[in-house]
């Protein structure tokens, strides 16, 4: 609710006389909520926001303007924005009944224009918006998100949403062979690069197990962890008749990944955390 005050002033001759001071208030008969469909993200997600738009007044809002800002900050002299607004995802609803797609610019910022929220009705905009190489992803990082629905004749109204990195290791793993070619009763040498690219080490309590079916089937396994050798059964187990192995939980740990923001462009870079299983046996 907005409150403004007057005063009238009377001037005759040489004299000057000022009114009382009379206070009054607008009544604020908009009023806007947005969500995220989910509170955390991650590198390469998407975010679902619903804006919802609420009409208390008699008279029906036409024209009205719904900008959003795509989480957009301040970064040197420049402005950055996380989020990307992703084409063709918005949605309209009147009074719950979907309605045709409105104007949408992309920006940033994103602009949805010519809407109408009927008298004691409302209105509901759904989209989708992708996080891009702007949005930090470090521990305790956060996407501040602001919304701004305007238009003439009204006083423009504002709402927020916060959302924050997902706090958790995001793993990746790759296997190589060598030698290429092995003779027959050879040895052959299977190393796995485990990569972690959250922000959030995999350690004991994560219960990491990693599991290979060897084919052909080794035998005199010998296996290595980061340099460390793993013995059978405390760090794995191994049937060779089925050439089944599996690390045992929480032996194999890798550390969170480290984030850089670029101090000239703000892009963030990721550098994965690393850890490395070597395992050797004769075919």
């Amino acid at each position: 609710m907005a409150r403004f005050t007057n005063q009238a002033q009377i001037r005759y001759g040489d004299a000057v006389s000022n009114s009382n001071i009379a206070v009054g208030e607008i009544l604020e008969v908009l009023s806007v909520t947005k969500t995220a469909v989910r509170n955390t993200y991650g590198q390469n997600d998407s975010v679902t926001y619903i804006v919802s738009i609420v009409n208390a007044g008699t008279v029906p809002f036409t024209g009205i303007t719904v900008t959003d800002n795509l989480g957009a900050y301040p970064f040197g002299g420049n402005t950055l924005v996380p989020l990307t607004y992703i084409a063709g995802t918005a949605k309209y609803y009147v009074n719950g009944v979907v309605q045709a797609t409105p104007a949408v610019t992309a920006g940033p910022p994103l602009v949805v224009a010519g809407l109408t929220i009927p008298a004691n009705g409302n209105i509901t905009l759904i989209y989708e918006a992708a996080v891009n190489r702007y949005a930090p992803l470090s521990v305790e990082s956060s996407v501040v998100n602001t919304v701004t629905v305007s238009g003439n004749g009204i006083t423009a109204v504002q709402a927020e949403e916060t959302i924050q990195a997902e706090s958790a290791p995001v793993l990746m793993i790759t296997k190589s062979v060598s030698p290429v070619p092995v003779t027959e009763n050879g040895t052959l040498t299977y190393t796995f690069l485990i990569q972690n690219i959250g922000n959030v080490a995999a350690e004991e309590a994560t219960g990491v197990i990693v599991t290979d079916q060897f084919d052909p089937i080794l035998s005199n396994l010998a296996v290595s962890f980061n340099g460390t050798a793993f013995s059978s059964p405390a760090g794995y187990t191994y049937n060779e008749a089925t050439g089944t192995f599996a690390t045992v939980a929480g032996q194999v740990t890798v550390p969170a990944a480290s984030f850089v923001q670029d101090a000239e462009t703000g892009v963030w870079s990721i550098s994965p955390g690393v850890s490395t299983l070597v395992i050797t046996g004769t075919i």
